[in-house]
């Protein structure tokens, strides 16, 4: 068997295996991850659109909600397209530079996203745990200073561990999922992988389980601060404010950790590829209908702007 690595200067090119089904399925399942995926930009993008736009959304909350569903374009940018692209083709090849980008990139958003998750559970913790410094404490510049260390943090941990992982040999080439994941490289590797399983693990354990700690130890201290409010009404409110941010966490780690914080021995790709489709294209579409449906502020919002283009749109047709 032929041997891939960095002593190769061979030009790899891999094989995407996919869900390995009829033609007609194939479409079939195109124009489904079609519709879905156009939900998903239109979704975000008017998170995106709304909180840019409208004056009564330019608090920290929605600067770091902005964030996150720019993230989430960019996120599903890398996956989606050359999925669907690789629905309706024949020949799904891919370069080792063009494998290991997508894997870096995918890494690194889905990392930054983890942080700025357990950022904005600490936002909510200020919000309520200690609502009279809150404007002082959750200042422009400390936002976004909490912003760029989510970033960086993401964007370096996924530079060393692209970088593990491409730099063990491959003894094979077809690639057991619909994109370039660590799970499905693992099982390429000709040599041990022990040490390389061991380091993936523990970066994980970085990227997921210290952010999502960070969040459950928020949201403990914020339900001890609800439970004390006497006002129903209060409570309730309060809960509505951090329900939205609490359900988004925990599709998202949920999922992830399910996937990466696990030995090799117990992956199974064609199954694991299953909970892949859910974590890259239903999860991020559902993330704007929950932030919009529990949010009365941005459903606010979306009805401002829509009655000023209709009545703009009224304006112009009388003149």
């Amino acid at each position: 068997m032929e041997t891939y690595g960095q002593n190769s200067s061979q030009n790899i090119d891999f094989v995407i295996l996919g869900f390995c089904t009829s033609e007609h399925l194939q479409i079939m399942l195109f124009a489904l991850f079609l519709f879905m995926y156009l939900i998903t930009l239109s979704g975000h993008l008017a998170i995106v659109t709304v909180t840019l736009i409208d004056s009564a959304l330019q608090t920290p909350m929605y600067f770091f909600l902005r964030n996150l569903s720019s993230i989430e374009i960019c996120y599903t940018l890398v996956i989606v397209p050359k999925m669907l692209a690789n629905f309706l083709a024949k020949r799904r090849r891919v370069s080792l530079t063009d494998c290991a980008t997508q894997m870096y990139f995918f890494i690194a958003l889905g990392g930054t996203e983890c942080f700025l998750l357990a950022v904005m559970a600490y936002d909510r913790y200020v919000a309520i745990c200690n609502p009279l410094r809150y404007t002082v404490i959750m200042s422009r510049n400390f936002c976004v200073q909490l912003l760029v260390v989510a970033f960086i943090s993401g964007f370096t941990i996924s530079l060393g561990l692209t970088t593990l992982i491409f730099r063990m040999p491959f003894c094979g080439y077809k690639i057991n999922h619909f994109f370039c994941d660590i799970p499905s490289m693992l099982f390429l590797a000709c040599n041990d992988t022990h040490a390389n399983e061991v380091a993936v693990f523990l970066v994980c354990m970085m990227i997921l389980l210290i952010p999502f700690f960070l969040i459950l130890v928020s949201y403990m201290f914020i339900a001890n601060s609800i439970f004390r409010i006497k006002c129903a009404e209060g409570r309730k409110k309060a809960f509505s404010i951090c329900a939205a941010h609490l359900t988004v966490a925990m599709l998202h780690y949920g999922c992830a950790i399910f996937i990466y914080i696990r030995p090799k021995s117990s992956y199974s790709l064609d199954k694991d590829k299953v909970v892949s489709l859910i974590y890259t294209n239903v999860t991020p579409m559902l993330y704007p209908m929950i932030y919009s449906l529990r949010n009365k502020e941005v459903k606010g919002a979306l009805k401002r702007i829509w009655k000023r283009k209709f009545v703009s749109m009224e304006t112009q047709a009388y003149k």
